[in-house]
């Protein structure tokens, strides 16, 4: 539970960031344009300027940079200006014929609910005469304002941004001035201790937010510049303007790209006679939005931003109410320094976990966690996605044999019920299946299993028996080709001698499966030349007598085939003795399906 401790000094922090917005802000802005901008100072450092003009040159460069693109957009602005009393009248007619549009449909309404009603009101009249509408009353003058009284109040309103930004820019060069000296202050109020841990966060932050903010421009402007093209193919004046601040507002999460497309959509229909251009303009900013957003900036911000798409979503919404535009700017940098800060800070661990693109479970708790709430479609897609980039044996080590480790203590302590059981029965069946039998089809397609036995290994044999024959393929095969995957006909051996069959089918080899002992589970000791090697799970404490004796008659009746146990994480320890008698009676020990595999391979 959330202490009362936690409750008040969280809201202590949010009172004191609120109210002290107007510093903060200032802080916060020059501290992370200093992390951002530091690579470029090192570069500047590297070539053999010393810190103080390292860190001159840095900001000489950015306010060149800021200064000729505010003198470009002044400069399409002043054209502009000039052109808005043409464009006026066209934008007044293009409001008078959305607002009939409008008023249309409720004006019918309005009608037939009139229609309708008997006792409705009296009609008023159309027109009202002089007399009635009583003498006329004079509207005030007002005194136009005067030249002075404009600049006083244009320079009221601009003062305000200018005197922040010189803050902040004050701050900016003294914060990368003294950027080591800092750096130090925070090693040394975190004590020798945390010395390591400090460090690293620190290192994480500020790569992090460096390739965020480099992702980010690089990102905004081609999105600028495809902006630019477009308007300019549709012969829209000022397409330049347009594509700048179509570039400028996307820094602002979300709301700066509403506002970008509503400009160019109002401005496209004050250009032309008719909404053509307008429906063109919108259109084309809409395609290129979305390519962006859900194609371009996940494989960009992927590997630059630690962030979900949802904790950018609510970043923005949490530092927008608490500190307005300035908090939307510096939401994603803001909220990323707390999710850095939350690897290496236990208190800021919960930050990590909701709000951290790394998935929160591994591959086998998603694996376990669906297969109890029996959605199999997932399992399927996700394996099969797996299985692109890796072998079906390395699905097995990473995915299905954890999630059976985890499986295995909640139904021995019986913390799932038969139902979630039957589920988790189902899902192993239906997924080893749709993953591994071929024909199985394309991405989120399976083959429906049929009735379940309760030992899932069997029941995949039996599936799989049906299709290739008894002795699950030909025995016309060369001598020494067959490998042989053999286990006690309990439920985990059967499960698992499954699995290895088809992880090493996978990887080409000439894999089989019996039951130890089992009658009709073998074509006869003639074809015992076939067997290339015997591969057996490894036993239980309380198998462990007859899987020595079974390994004991498959030594007399293969005497020249390996035999291999593989012993996998989810396999209890044994006593030291009996781990002795084990390897003493086998010819290896294997530890993952991975190197089966890789054995099979190299012995063929």
């Amino acid at each position: 539970m959330i202490k009362a401790i936690h409750i008040i000094s969280g809201s202590c922090v949010l009172a004191v960031l609120y109210f002290g917005r107007d510093v903060f802000q200032a802080l916060a802005l020059a501290a992370i344009l200093s992390i951002a901008l530091a690579p470029l100072t090192r570069r500047f450092t590297r070539i053999g300027l010393g810190r103080v003009p390292a860190t001159l040159a840095t900001v000489i460069l950015a306010a060149v940079c800021l200064a000729g693109l505010a003198g470009a957009l002044v400069f399409q602005l002043s054209d502009l200006t000039a052109d808005v009393p043409r464009y006026k009248q066209a934008l007044q007619v293009k409001a008078e014929q959305l607002r009939v549009l409008a008023e249309r449909p409720f004006i019918a309404l309005e009608a037939r609910l009139q229609s309708s009603d008997g006792a409705g009101a009296a009609t008023p009249a159309p027109g009202v005469s002089a007399k009635q509408a009583g003498p006329a009353v004079a509207a005030p003058v007002l005194a136009r304002p005067g030249m002075r009284d404009t600049v006083t109040r244009m320079l009221s309103q601009v003062w305000g941004p200018i005197g922040q930004a010189g803050i902040v820019l004050v701050l900016f060069i003294f914060i990368s001035l003294e950027h080591e000296s800092l750096q130090d202050r925070l090693i040394r109020l975190a004590g020798n201790a945390s010395l390591s841990r400090t460090m690293q966060t620190l290192v994480d932050a500020g790569q992090g937010i460096s390739r965020f903010f480099f992702a980010q421009v690089v990102v905004n402007i081609s999105f600028a510049l495809a902006v630019t093209a477009c308007l300019w193919a549709l012969q829209v004046p000022h397409a330049v303007l347009w594509g700048a601040l179509s570039g400028i507002l996307r820094f602002v999460p979300y709301l700066g790209m509403l506002i970008a497309g509503a400009a160019i959509g109002l401005f496209s229909a004050a250009v032309d006679p008719g909404w053509a251009l307008a429906l063109w303009c919108m259109a084309l900013f809409l395609v290129l939005e979305l390519l962006v957003a859900y194609l371009v900036e996940p494989r960009v911000y992927g590997h630059s931003s630690g962030l979900s798409p949802l904790a950018v979503i609510v970043a923005a919404l949490f530092w927008g109410a608490l500190w307005g535009p300035v908090g939307l700017i510096l939401s994603t940098p803001l909220t990323l320094c707390l999710v850095v800060a939350g690897r290496h800070v236990p208190v800021l661990e919960p930050l990590t976990t909701l709000l951290g693109a790394a998935p929160s479970v591994s591959a086998a708790q998603r694996f376990y966690q669906r297969a109890l709430a029996g959605d199999i479609a997932a399992i399927v897609r996700d394996g099969q996605a797996i299985l692109k980039r890796s072998s079906l044996a390395a699905y097995c080590d990473r995915v299905l044999i954890p999630a059976l480790t985890l499986a295995i203590p909640d139904i021995q302590t019986g913390r799932i019920d038969d139902a979630q059981l039957d589920r988790l029965r189902k899902a192993m069946a239906e997924a080893t299946e749709a993953l591994t039998a071929p024909g199985s089809g394309g991405p989120g397609r399976r083959r429906p299993v049929p009735l379940l036995d309760t030992n899932v290994g069997a029941h995949l044999r039996k599936l799989r028996q049906a299709r290739s024959g008894q002795w699950q393929g030909s025995l016309d095969v060369p001598a020494h080709s067959v490998f042989l995957c053999a286990g006690l006909g309990t439920d985990r051996d059967d499960f698992l001698t499954e699995l290895l069959v088809r992880a090493l089918n996978d990887a080409g080899a000439d894999a089989r499966s019996m039951v130890l002992n089992g009658d009709g589970e073998h074509p006869g000791e003639e074809k015992a030349y076939l067997v290339s090697a015997v591969i057996l799970p490894y036993p239980e404490e309380a198998e462990l007598g007859a899987w020595l004796q079974a390994v004991a008659d498959l030594r007399t009746g293969l005497p020249e085939a390996s035999l291999v146990t593989i012993k996998l994480p989810l396999d209890g320890k044994l006593a030291r003795t009996a781990e002795a008698s084990v390897e003493a009676a086998v010819d290896l020990v294997l530890q993952s399906f991975e190197q089966a595999r890789s054995f099979a391979v190299s012995d063929r």
